[in-house]
């Protein structure tokens, strides 16, 4: 999955400091992020040199093992030579992987920063402190931290099939999960339960819990639920505005994937038959 980066090691404690020359900087337009590509076609950001005479304010954002990444914050417009602007959702296929997930983790906190500009109590402009990472309204005291939405991905089992869907009206049209975010005041077990059945009307039991995942893209932190139909009324009803279809495929149906994602690492142990039972 995207945050695998062993040997590497992610360190997300926050500093209060300015980069150096060869820091990394990560800069972003909206849902498009500045990179570049080695000779050798693997990812590459900008590094501070590459700003040189340039007025830019940096925020400290995390490392990967010793090299620190910093966001970029252009107050003029500029692109370095060899470098340009690609959607954020490119992460999800360019390598090394360690490049590719601190190229979404530092959208996730840019997207942050961005949607506390003022503040949401006062609508006075906020600062950012200098702690911890955290932004703070200067004359209500409103505080804000980075916050992560829970969400599930389910993947429910009956004589030997898995519950596979497609999204309707989106621009991934591959096979996936059943998936949800969690409401106020729910489990997260309650939440299968609901999720399933809204999207695709039938009751499910035995539900084992299997990892979870920081999924940045939607700046979430999913949980994976194996759990059986509850029952053996396998007809399902669908919700035609969240899905575009769903249906029960054998393990030999089930296509061959080595994706970034929870889903597809659950789809792949289906598959191979080494999910919990």
């Amino acid at each position: 999955m995207i945050q695998d980066i062993a040997p590497n090691v992610f360190h997300n404690e926050f500093h209060d400091r300015q980069p150096q020359a060869h820091e990394h900087v990560l800069v972003y337009d909206g849902g498009q992020a500045l990179t570049g590509y080695d000779e050798d076609g693997r990812l590459i950001f900008p590094t501070v040199d590459d700003f040189n005479g340039v007025e830019i304010k940096y925020t400290y954002l995390f490392s990967v093992d010793n090299l620190e990444y910093f966001l970029g914050e252009l107050q003029e417009n500029f692109t370095p030579e060899g470098f340009s602007y690609e959607p954020v959702d490119h992460f999800r296929m360019v390598r090394p992987l360690n490049r590719a997930f601190a190229g979404i983790t530092g959208h996730s906190l840019y997207d942050w920063y961005e949607g506390h500009t003022f503040c949401g109590k006062c609508g006075t402009p906020t600062i950012k402190d200098h702690k911890e990472r955290m932004i703070k309204c200067p004359k209500c005291g409103l505080m804000n931290y980075p916050r992560i939405s829970p969400g599930v991905i389910i993947a429910v089992i009956h004589n030997g099939k898995l519950l596979m869907s497609k999204y309707a009206g989106r621009g991934y049209t591959r096979f996936a999960l059943l998936a949800g975010f969690t409401e106020i005041g729910e489990t997260v077990e309650e939440t299968v339960h609901r999720e399933v059945m809204e999207e695709v009307g039938i009751k499910v039991k035995n539900l084992r819990f299997y990892k979870s995942q920081p999924w940045p893209f939607s700046n979430s932190l999913l949980m994976g639920f194996f759990c059986d139909l509850d029952g053996d009324d396998e007809d399902l009803t669908l919700d035609h505005e969240e899905l575009a279809m769903a249906d029960w495929f054998s393990p030999e149906e089930v296509p061959e994937d080595d994706g970034i994602s929870l889903t597809r690492e659950m789809m792949r142990m289906f598959k191979e038959g080494n999910y919990p039972r």
